[in-house]
């Protein structure tokens, strides 16, 4: 299957290597390393008893992906994401690391929270932050889709992304039928716990779990209503003492309507 048919049937699709995207990663993962040791950044953002440095838009990247002095962010995968989604302005990518162990418990989660990170990945679905004292599901980021693009090499028990797919296709019937008759300048506001956990829930029963592993130079996209997470660790699993460490860029939708689309 095509790209374009991979991420309409199965919510996400991969490319292969790419020597001019080879390039970017090269460079990126050299910015990135020395990011993961500023001491600021590992109070900020190194989480899960220090087995995952989280690193949300800490790359300093422009709007066409370019980080500092580097060479552009090009190759297929970007072609194709401008193809779809037009023009490139992209937001500061996530650098995201997993280390071995992966993962122990967070300070202050739950002993559900930290079994659903174990037993399911953290699955979710991007932009649907918990707000207030009961944690109730809203959409506030609508992100336009999630570019990962591996910094380096690891095995494929290294923590891997993985994606239910087909979900996306759930997600956004399920969504529709509570937010086709409301103001998308009002999408914010709903409440969209019910629905979405109702919705999750059936992705784990119905949907085929994969994981997707990749090296630098290849890319992945995923549909931004697929359910997706993080496995965990797998004994065994080889990687650099940097650890797993993945680039995400997950910009924003300029309008908010075209979420469902």
């Amino acid at each position: 299957m095509t790209p374009e048919e991979q991420l309409k049937e199965r919510g996400w699709c991969r490319f292969p290597f790419d020597a001019t995207l080879a390039k970017w990663v090269t460079h990126a993962s050299g910015v990135a390393n020395e990011l993961a040791q500023n001491e600021q950044n590992i109070a900020d953002w190194l989480r899960c008893g220090g087995t995952w440095f989280a690193g949300v838009n800490i790359l300093p990247n422009d709007a066409q992906g370019r980080v500092l002095d580097g060479p552009p962010l090009a190759g297929e995968a970007i072609s194709f994401v401008e193809r779809q989604f037009g023009a490139s302005h992209l937001d500061r990518a996530q650098v995201s690391i997993i280390y071995p162990g992966y993962p122990t418990p967070m300070e202050g989660e739950s002993e559900a929270a930290f079994r659903f990170r174990r037993d399911r990945d953290a699955a979710h679905v991007d932009g649907l932050l918990p707000i207030g004292p009961q944690r109730r599901r809203h959409l506030q980021e609508p992100h336009g889709f999630v570019l990962g693009l591996p910094l380096n090499q690891t095995s494929q028990g290294a923590s891997p992304m993985v994606v239910w797919e087909g979900s996306h296709d759930r997600m956004r019937e399920a969504f529709r039928g509570v937010l086709n008759d409301v103001s998308p300048d009002r999408w914010g506001g709903v409440d969209l716990t019910d629905i979405y956990q109702e919705t999750r829930k059936s992705c784990f029963e119905t949907c085929q779990r994969v994981t997707v592993h990749a090296v630098p130079g290849e890319a992945y996209l995923i549909d931004r209503l697929a359910l997706h997470g993080v496995a965990p660790w797998t004994t065994g699993a080889d990687a650099p003492a940097a650890g797993r460490m993945i680039a995400y860029f997950r910009p924003e939708l300029e309008d908010i309507s075209d979420w469902l689309a």
